[in-house]
């Protein structure tokens, strides 16, 4: 298994500690494709999940979401027997969510790379180019379509709508709304609806990000969240609009050792375009 700076659960590795294990992990570049193509660290697959997104987490809706992303990952070379590190321009929404998703999913060891590809070039690594120009394929060489991704779901690192309903006025549980400033007071309008979630506090997810895109050190992440009543004693249920933003929440708390966060997995997409949602505009708004 990857080192770590932090306590289990494991999802943050740095440049260094990446570097030193290269060989070791499976890597998954969330970027842009063209981003990938100009430059991506060797050995790298690519694969762009930031348009499947999922608005209703009922039952079916939810398991065919889920199913997708076991067929992505699968296709990625992902496997639960290899550590997978995820990377992006920083500790970006992407590579956050995808780490997320493939918790979720039930693999044992996935990291973000800590400040993404900015952290590995200050670094003093390189990155490579995506060929241009590829060998021609034999056509009676088609390489097998690798199997999707198989692992034991982990239901406790997701939250549906019921269960965030449930969470309203609860004192076991702590809401944060990680939107920006404009969409937790319903000035910014995104969906049918405006608003927050009652009683969710609002942290916005950069808050935890230095300047670089990296992740604050630990004791000021702490610092930060227990300030604003988010304790480990607590059910924790980050909400955004997509459930990537909240994905990076999600690490946060999750690698200080928090025991119970849940990533609201279809977010103000869901909450905001439904009728019977219950919504509130914050004070002072």
């Amino acid at each position: 298994m990857l080192s770590t700076k932090f306590s289990d659960p494991h999802y943050l590795i740095t440049a260094p500690e990446l570097a030193s294990r290269l060989s070791d992990v499976t890597l998954v570049d969330l970027r842009p494709a063209e981003d990938f193509a100009v430059g991506h660290i060797a050995g790298s697959t690519h694969v762009d999940i930031y348009g499947v997104s999922l608005n209703d987490s009922s039952e079916a809706p939810l398991n065919s979401f889920l199913t997708i992303f076991r067929v992505l990952f699968g296709s990625r070379g992902v496997r639960v027997d290899r550590p997978v590190v995820i990377y992006d321009h920083e500790s970006g929404e992407r590579a956050a969510r995808a780490v997320w998703l493939l918790a979720v999913l039930g693999h044992p060891d996935v990291r973000i790379l800590d400040g993404g590809t900015h952290a590995w070039i200050t670094a003093g690594q390189k990155m490579v180019r995506l060929n241009e120009a590829p060998p021609p394929m034999d056509p009676t060489q088609v390489p097998p379509t690798p199997p999707p991704f198989r692992g034991t779901l982990n239901w406790d690192l997701l939250a549906t709508r019921f269960e965030v309903q449930k969470a309203i006025n609860n004192p076991d549980y702590a809401l944060v709304d990680v939107r920006r400033e404009g969409e937790y007071r319903g000035t910014e309008k995104r969906a049918r609806r405006v608003g927050t979630i009652p009683g969710a506090v609002h942290i916005f997810w950069r808050e935890h990000l230095d300047a670089h895109g990296a992740f604050l050190k630990p004791d000021e992440i702490r610092a930060l969240y227990e300030s604003r009543g988010v304790t480990p004693d607590k059910i924790v249920i980050p909400v955004c609009h997509g459930g990537y933003r909240s994905a990076s929440t999600f690490i946060a708390l999750k690698s200080l050792g928090y025991p119970n966060v849940r990533n609201y997995v279809s977010a103000w997409g869901e909450w905001g375009n439904r009728e019977d949602s219950t919504i509130v505009i914050p004070p002072g708004a």
